[in-house]
């Protein structure tokens, strides 16, 4: 299911960052918060990596109810954990109001703009809206990896079925970042 070795960001990826804004207020906000918390520095990792490598860095993200599309007020309500993996200004922002990052956006559009063929996943939660935008990339024509070490999730076990998941049955590559701090 994982793939062996470090991790390479290739011509034609772009890291596509999911649900990273966030305040955790909500009913397993806690739960999220203390695998978020784990996994931060995997997740600053993937951003720099992508970035060394000149790979766009794409940030998708629910709009919390948010309907007037003001990005900059919904990462300032953020919870202070996610200080260090909110967007660089020119990094492409795409708010969405369901599970997956390509349900009713412009992500699709934006990613082929861009060239994009295979997009890599970092974000929370895996088991949800990480996993949901995979399968959709794969529906709009795209190869997809997940970097598991670089995603926070709500339970250990619904993350393992969920990586088993997108890689026996949704034909997405699974893999660690594979780097050291």
């Amino acid at each position: 299911m994982h793939g062996n070795g470090a991790f390479r960001f290739e011509p034609g990826d772009a890291l596509l960052v999911v649900d990273v804004i966030n305040d955790f207020d909500h009913d397993d906000g806690g739960a999220l918060l203390e695998s978020f918390t784990d996994r931060l520095g995997t997740m600053e990792r993937a951003i720099s990596k992508a970035r060394a490598n000149g790979t766009p860095v794409l940030y998708v993200n629910d709009a919390h109810g948010r309907w007037d599309g003001d990005v900059p007020a919904l990462v300032r309500s953020a919870h202070p954990a996610v200080r260090s993996v909110t967007p660089a200004p020119t990094d492409p922002f795409v708010l969405k109001h369901r599970y997956s990052g390509f349900d009713h956006t412009p992500l699709d559009l934006l990613l082929g703009e861009l060239h994009v063929e295979r997009i890599v996943l970092a974000g929370a939660a895996t088991e949800g809206c990480v996993l949901q935008t995979a399968i959709d990339a794969r529906e709009h024509g795209l190869k997809a990896t997940i970097l598991a070490d670089a995603c926070a999730t709500t339970s250990a076990e619904l993350e393992r079925v969920a990586l088993e998941y997108a890689a026996r049955v949704g034909g997405i590559r699974v893999q660690r970042l594979g780097l050291r701090p």
